[in-house]
């Protein structure tokens, strides 16, 4: 059974009612169609695509192009989920008229939603993009855009850094950012900061006290086995299965039992009709 697409309203709906929301990353058609039939409720076309996808070492490398790709692909094949999409690396530091025409890119592209990292240099621009009628999900704590500056590293573990973090939080919901995504930081700090906002907080790595949680698709599915941080958590060994798929295809053909001759097209003389 599906859950309802959900509207703006849900997410303060949501917190209200301490309904968990739940969201995953996806990048593709097939997937996308696999999930709009699931009880997730918002998928995320992550910038993680740029990984997960191309095989890029980091998400500086996903351009607005690419998600925009990403982005139509699973508004086609899920219809029914509210979709979320990332702000790729700089277009929202290049000035208000290049935000706004990448933001709107993504909406015409199917998204529902923006998200954008961080706050610092660009609180301007999340408020004009809002303003203008584009909902925007903030995104706090460990912003992996910021890898070259602030690597893969807990964030908010010292006093001066959590209290950062929290007001910057309440920043970004006084400009009207209709939730936050809280990485990588103390399970305290996001229990704080969920407590403090009226917005609901969705963790990755952030503990259980907050009002939803998300993981990069891949991840949750156990698709890859050389990254596996301490927040991930395997739903599925998908690599062991699908593995084992692929070499049992490879040795049906080896056998002669693929294809057989009930998965085989024949002539009108070999099957006898008329």
């Amino acid at each position: 059974m599906t859950s309802k697409k959900l509207t703006l309203q849900d997410f303060s709906h949501s917190k209200n009612q301490q309904h968990k929301l739940s969201m995953l990353t996806c990048y593709d058609y097939t997937f996308a169609q696999i999930l709009n039939q699931s009880d997730i409720n918002i998928l995320l076309v992550g910038d993680s695509g740029a990984m997960t996808q191309q095989g890029y070492p980091n998400t500086t490398h996903a351009t607005i192009e690419m998600m925009c790709t990403m982005t139509q692909a699973v508004a086609a094949g899920a219809p029914d989920k509210f979709i979320v999409a990332d702000m790729p690396f700089l277009t929202h530091k290049q000035g208000i008229e290049h935000a706004t025409q990448c933001a709107a890119q993504l909406i015409r592209s199917g998204a529902h939603a923006l998200k954008i990292e961080g706050l610092a240099g660009h609180e301007h621009i999340i408020k004009h993009l809002i303003e203008s009628g584009l909902p925007v999900m903030g995104h706090l704590g460990l912003t992996p855009q910021s890898v070259h500056s602030q690597g893969y590293q807990v964030q908010g573990q010292e006093e001066h850094q959590a209290q950062l973090i929290l007001d910057q939080a309440l920043i970004l919901q006084s400009i009207g950012c209709f939730s936050l995504v809280l990485e990588c930081v103390p399970n305290t700090l996001a229990q704080d900061i969920t407590q403090t906002l009226h917005i609901p907080t969705i963790g990755i790595g952030a503990g259980s006290e907050v009002d939803g949680q998300v993981l990069v698709l891949q991840d949750m599915l156990g698709m890859t086995t050389d990254f596996k941080p301490k927040f991930v958590r395997h739903f599925l060994e998908g690599f062991s299965l699908i593995h084992t798929a692929c070499n049992t295809f490879h040795q049906a053909i080896q056998t002669h039992d693929y294809p057989s001759t009930q998965e085989s097209y024949f002539t009108t003389e070999q099957t006898g009709t008329t």
